[in-house]
């Protein structure tokens, strides 16, 4: 009687449907999501996608030398001001977004620089550039980023102007040394709060 190997399949776990995605959102994955004009719904598809909240899940956990992740925001809102020490690109799928981007995230007249892009168009950021973009559109829209590899809750990632972690504090969210969110005790209603935000636009 011959014996076959039975090989495992190189593909599992390497396929994500959007569907799928979805349920694994995260609407306060990072310390400014709290902020009016800041709610969104973030998805990890590749690594950790510079995420303050370690409660993330990757839609495919194979190791990659990039990191993807998607994200959802109504009319108006999006990440605010913030850098990082690597590259950070971003593609629109649906609607049109606007990306603002400068030196000095504490001066909104100084030598700041703001582009609509659509469906399709990408945006490539390099590190230590102040960036912050928004749906420019009347109805929720979604993009996704692609980042360059790094190892989380190493360092403040993002790296936000004072203000904004100021900010965040004030309605109870911040992030230790090491970049991971400090949760306060009512964590999960503040987090309920921002979905339902969301899912109202």
């Amino acid at each position: 009687m011959t014996t076959h190997d039975v090989k495992a399949n190189p593909m599992a776990g390497r396929i994500a449907r959007w569907t799928d995605i979805q349920r694994n959102g995260v609407p306060v994955m990072f310390i400014d999501s709290v902020l009016p004009g800041h709610f969104r719904m973030n998805y990890s598809v590749i690594g950790d996608t510079a995420s303050e909240n370690p409660d993330f899940e990757p839609a495919i956990s194979a190791p990659h030398k990039f990191q993807i992740g998607m994200f959802e925001a109504p009319p108006g809102n999006g990440p605010g001001w913030h850098t990082h020490t690597y590259v950070e690109l971003f593609v629109p799928l649906t609607g049109t977004w606007r990306f603002v981007y400068g030196t000095n995230p504490d001066d909104a007249d100084d030598d700041v620089t703001e582009v609509l892009l659509g469906p399709w168009d990408v945006i490539s950021f390099p590190p230590g550039l102040w960036r912050r973009f928004e749906n420019a559109s009347d109805a929720n829209a979604v993009g996704f980023a692609v980042l360059d590899p790094h190892d989380a809750f190493l360092e403040k990632d993002p790296i936000w102007p004072e203000w904004m972690v100021e900010q965040a504090a004030a309605r109870g969210l911040s992030a230790d040394p090491s970049g991971r969110m400090i949760k306060p005790d009512n964590f999960a209603e503040i987090e309920s709060e921002v979905r339902a935000s969301i899912a109202e636009a």
